[in-house]
């Protein structure tokens, strides 16, 4: 064959490629979004989620159980695997675990044989995705896995598969067939890792018994974390809170307050039970009235009786009766009536209103 004639067939070959590759990426005649097919994919989406109703059985109580022993007196902890977009569910799994009381961690397949195996002991619980079961890195990953004699929990679809046979218990997905025109990017699959996995993490915070209180620990920077913090949490006490006694004279009371930059002083009895409150705007008001008064009691000038809560009061109610009755400095007391702290306007500034 002449030259010329090979240059001929590579160049026609390389466009007959690159016409296989426009077809087979779209990139033709460009196309209007398909409304339709969206519909077509949520429906499927949602099919593959209510499927897992009917597979939640005797496996999943098991696996519930096995996270609970494992982890019971921070002893052990949930480590989830897996690749792509199955370790990205893996990742919320984890992470829906921790925020509600159960210590986990997510480690990446690929990075445990190189190192990060020393993450999991013999304590843990071995959470992998994967919805074929043979994902390359993760079947590599059970044998150096089993040798820690760490348990292995599987969620896959394909409970015969390599990771299948090497768990210890198996969650099904049940067959999925993807959504995506290609059969390949994954979708509903993923989903349904999802939702099996917010369902094992919540029935073992049910089980857990996690209280309200233990939440708001676990969420201390958010709307969340402060929605349930209580008074004593962020109540100002020690230093940062002036106690005087009836006695006090007006001058040192407000001497007091400005060195401890707080625009109240709780006034209260020889055993520390709140009796009433002197504020800033107390002090305004009697300098109006008689300057010559700076050096009465304050007894006679504080607001008796006066607003307090409890120091098991929620933050988000005592912002509530501060923003209602236009209070800057809130006592607290315990439940014997004692001062404990003084919940001030300032520690609120930037705070959501709840």
């Amino acid at each position: 064959m002449s030259a010329t004639k090979k240059r001929s067939r590579k160049a026609r070959d390389e466009r007959q490629r690159a016409r296989a590759l426009e077809r087979f990426q779209g990139r033709g005649t460009p196309r209007k979004v398909d409304l339709a097919f969206a519909r077509q994919v949520l429906r499927a989406e949602s099919r593959a989620v209510a499927n897992l109703a009917h597979l939640v059985d005797g496996a999943f109580r098991e696996a519930a159980e096995l996270i609970l022993e494992k982890s019971q007196h921070g002893h052990g902890r949930v480590v989830g695997t897996g690749m792509g977009k199955a370790g990205m569910m893996a990742l919320k799994f984890c992470a829906t675990l921790a925020s509600t009381g159960t210590p986990a961690l997510f480690m990446h397949p690929a990075e445990a044989l190189h190192g990060d195996l020393g993450m999991v002991t013999r304590r843990d619980v071995l959470v992998a995705f994967s919805n074929s079961g043979e994902s390359e890195e993760v079947v590599r990953l059970l044998p150096a896995v089993k040798k820690v004699r760490a348990a292995v929990v599987a969620i896959t679809g394909a409970p015969d598969s390599s990771l299948g046979k090497a768990a210890d218990v198996v969650l099904e997905i049940g067959r999925i067939v993807e959504p995506c025109p290609l059969r390949l990017a994954p979708s509903a699959s993923t989903t349904a890792m999802l939702a099996l996995g917010d369902a094992l993490a919540l029935c073992v915070l049910k089980a857990r018994g996690l209280t309200v209180r233990e939440y708001a620990r676990l969420h201390p920077g958010g709307a969340l974390g402060r929605k349930l913090m209580l008074a004593r949490d962020l109540m100002r006490g020690g230093d940062r809170m002036v106690l005087i006694r009836t006695d006090c004279p007006v001058g040192a009371a407000l001497d007091r307050m400005t060195k401890a930059r707080c625009g109240a002083a709780m006034v209260v009895d020889a055993r520390g039970k709140l009796l009433g409150v002197f504020t800033d705007g107390d002090f305004r008001r009697l300098m109006l009235k008689d300057p010559s008064l700076f050096q009465e009691d304050v007894g006679r000038h504080m607001t008796s009786p006066c607003r307090h809560i409890l120091d098991a009061t929620l933050v988000a109610e005592a912002q509530e009766l501060m923003a209602e009755k236009r209070i800057n400095a809130l006592p607290v007391v315990d439940r014997r009536g004692k001062a404990v702290g003084i919940l001030d306007i300032q520690d609120l500034v930037g705070w959501p209103v709840l």
